[in-house]
């Protein structure tokens, strides 16, 4: 299992790139002007020599430099396993569990649904869209999109649009395969009518026709509708991630 948490790691580093990051003795580090989490976070993937004080030291300072808190994106398979309650003991916040789930596609004989549209690239419309869903800055917004642009593996950008309006949109993400789905979002005026469905199966299909033989995707276990239609799919949980942050010092 820890072999599989790490690759999905892996994989869902390289499907939500940051603006910046760099490799330390065995974490990733990563930066994006604070959008996300995710994407400012430390990743400690992979064994590594250095004592623990001295990394968690070193990336505390990079974050403080950077104007940022430090955070670490913590699994199960973290290394090394008593960083946990090191952190803990150095006084870091928890938050929130989020909650990695898988599909096998070989069980999915879905379609790319008429109504969804699905581009290579993001377009302005659907940028502009997924801001004003998600309640983004025009300074979020700049961040998303040099991000989006920094992906590398394949990507699908899928879109609703009703009366000239996008209403649904999402992201896929395709490597060694496997599809990620990302940023899956819908208009509050017009959910619960099954344009979310739509998105994702539409995504599954994508990523089914590049070969792609499961899919993962991540979701806040409070996010009750979000979790009830992946399990209606058939996603099921692999792991938990959580987080752990040390906040900017206002003295």
């Amino acid at each position: 299992m820890t072999d599989f948490i790490t690759q999905l790691e892996e994989l869902s580093i390289n499907a939500w790139a940051p603006l910046q990051s760099m490799i330390y003795d065995g974490w990733v580090i990563r930066m994006a002007n604070g959008y996300t989490k995710r994407a400012n976070a430390v990743h400690p993937l992979y064994v590594s020599q250095k004592s623990l004080e001295e990394k968690i030291a070193f990336c505390e300072a990079l974050y403080s430099r950077h104007g940022l808190p430090t955070i670490f994106k913590l699994t199960s398979a973290s290394q090394p396993p008593e960083l946990d309650n090191l952190l803990v003991e150095r006084g870091y916040d928890f938050e929130p569990e989020v909650s990695v789930q898988t599909f096998d596609l070989l069980q999915f004989d879905g379609m790319i649904a008429p109504e969804v549209r699905i581009e290579p690239e993001p377009s302005e419309q659907w940028l502009t869209a997924f801001q004003r869903m998600q309640k983004l800055s025009d300074e979020k917004k700049t961040t998303l999109t040099k991000m989006l642009a920094n992906i590398l593996p394949e990507c699908a950008f899928a879109s609703i649009v009703l009366d000239g309006h996008v209403i649904a949109c999402g992201l896929g993400v395709v490597q060694s395969g496997f599809v990620g789905l990302y940023d899956i979002a819908t208009d509050e005026h017009f959910r619960r009518r099954g344009y979310g469905r739509m998105i994702v199966e539409s995504l599954l299909t994508w990523g089914k026709q590049r070969s792609a033989h499961s899919a993962y995707l991540q979701v806040m276990i409070d996010n009750a509708p979000a979790l009830n239609l992946y399990e209606k799919i058939g996603f099921q949980e692999v792991y938990r991630y959580w987080y752990r942050i040390k906040h900017i010092s206002k003295t």
